[in-house]
């Protein structure tokens, strides 16, 4: 009956759907958010298939049960892998040749939340106008009607671990696999192993409670426990995949986080020699090293600076048809002939694998070659979902004023900003610092970064900080410098 939906409308968010699972979305409203997805691919292809699946959530099935009579309703030819991780999805459509993907995640969020990643054109998944239109049509029931069917299909996965398996490396790597309990238990070990790895588990049993922390490369605490087995088993590498596999987090031999970005110019420059005049798109929150890198000047490659989240780099690498495009969230996307576009954090570690088998030094070396920066962890300060993008807005103004009063931060003036996502804000010396809304929780997001001293990083964060404070509407920090 339609007296017992429940959908929050703030669940559509920019490029997935997040809601707190039954708080916020009920079973009926689920079903509607998939008639809602069915409508859509209807209107693009008549008689359309469509792969689902789910990750490991005590929940995440029955919510894919709901989701999939959404789909049926409308005409939807679905074909449900089971248990999987978001790349396994998207492989399945170059693969099988569907016409649309789903899969039931909320990748490293708390327990409690569900939600949809969701794409029609292949290696794409929703963007704000994709989402835009889809709360439109839910919220709106304008829902085409049809007769679709269903059908399962077995040991997928064993498909998708053999297609990343294909191609071993030379040299013996010792490497920690990390999975916070997460669904990449079941893949990312074997997978490692088969391209010729030593792997040394972390985690890696499935277990729905995450017992000791999210599966999240961007967490702190997870990066720790990586470091410590790392050192204690004098790994050559630590690999931390997120709660749906699309991500990863990497640690140095030495025990150290490294940010994706930085190991994303360190495959750049990699890629580069043999892909001169290439493009690579990163995210507004990584790092200034790439725009002026030697390596990629030499070789003619341009870098562009584009919004944070995995839909947005996905589809702006396909746009400029660049080569790869990495997120400092540890979200990397590499086309072809390297991947097929989309964001798969087993890839990205065969890859930086790769990267290791081609040199005879270690990992720490290869950063330490890189010019220094300091940077911050991402932290996220929280702050309504009703609230943030107006928060950036009042900040965008200030931060504007700021640079045309000559205003000094840390004793340097504003130098540039950029409003792509948030706003940038650089400094004479290339410093920098982003504030812009989380697209997928109730926070905002800070990172600062300095090429010049520990100091200077911290010295933007607290006046990034002083800014957020007086606005009155930003809460608790996740974490911070």
């Amino acid at each position: 009956m339609d007296s017992s939906i429940k959908i929050d409308p703030l669940g559509f968010r920019e490029y997935d759907a997040r809601w707190l699972y039954p708080k916020n979305i009920n079973n009926q409203g689920i079903k509607n958010v998939g008639r809602g997805f069915g409508t859509q691919i209807i209107k693009k292809n008549k008689n359309p298939r469509v792969t689902v699946g789910h990750d490991y959530r005590s929940y995440s099935e029955e919510v894919k049960k709901n989701f999939i009579k959404g789909l049926i309703s409308t005409g939807c030819n679905v074909e449900d892998i089971g248990l999987c991780l978001s790349p396994t999805i998207y492989f399945s459509q170059f693969d099988l040749n569907t016409d649309a993907v789903a899969m039931i995640t909320a990748s490293h969020n708390e327990n409690g939340w569900t939600g949809i990643k969701m794409g029609i054109e292949k290696g794409l998944t929703h963007c704000f106008e994709e989402m835009k239109e889809l709360k439109e049509i839910v919220l709106n029931k304008k829902f085409t009607e049809g007769e679709g069917s269903y059908k399962k299909i077995k040991n997928y996965n064993i498909k998708y671990i053999n297609h990343l398996s294909k191609n071993k490396i030379n040299k013996k790597i010792k490497a920690v696999v990390a999975c916070g309990n997460g669904t990449a238990g079941i893949f990312a070990p074997t997978i490692l192993k088969n391209i010729g790895c030593e792997v040394i588990e972390l985690d890696c049993n499935l277990d729905f409670n995450f017992p000791k922390y999210n599966p999240n490369p961007e967490d702190m605490k997870m990066l720790n426990e990586i470091s410590k087995v790392v050192k204690n088993n004098n790994a050559d590498i630590g690999f931390g995949f997120d709660g749906d596999g699309d991500r990863v987090g990497i640690i140095d031999n030495n025990g150290n986080e490294i940010f994706a970005d930085k190991i994303g110019l360190l495959i750049a420059r990699n890629i580069s020699y043999q892909n001169k005049n290439s493009k690579f798109i990163v995210d507004i929150k990584s790092t200034g090293l790439f725009t002026n890198d030697k390596i990629l000047k030499k070789n003619n490659c341009e870098t562009i600076y584009w919004k944070t989240g995995h839909s947005y780099i996905k589809r702006k690498v396909k746009e400029e048809n660049a080569i790869a495009g990495f997120e400092k969230s540890g979200h990397f996307f590499f086309n072809e002939p390297l991947g097929y576009g989309y964001d798969d954090g087993i890839n990205s570690a065969i890859q930086i694998c790769y990267l290791l088998d081609n040199e005879n030094i270690k990992i720490s070396d290869l950063i330490n070659n890189l010019p220094k920066t300091f940077q911050s962890p991402t932290m996220a300060p929280f702050c309504n979902d009703n609230e943030k993008y107006l928060v950036i807005d009042e900040l965008k103004l200030k931060i504007n004023n700021l640079k045309k009063n000559n205003t000094r931060i840390d004793g340097l003036l504003i130098k540039d900003i950029l409003t792509v996502n948030g706003i940038r804000f650089s400094l004479e010396d290339d410093s920098w610092g982003l504030i812009r809304a989380s697209s997928n929780k109730p926070s905002l997001v800070v990172v600062t970064e300095s090429p010049t001293s520990d100091n200077r990083k911290k010295e933007i964060f607290y006046f990034i900080d002083m800014l957020l404070k007086e606005t009155g509407k930003v809460g608790k920090y996740d974490q911070k410098i």
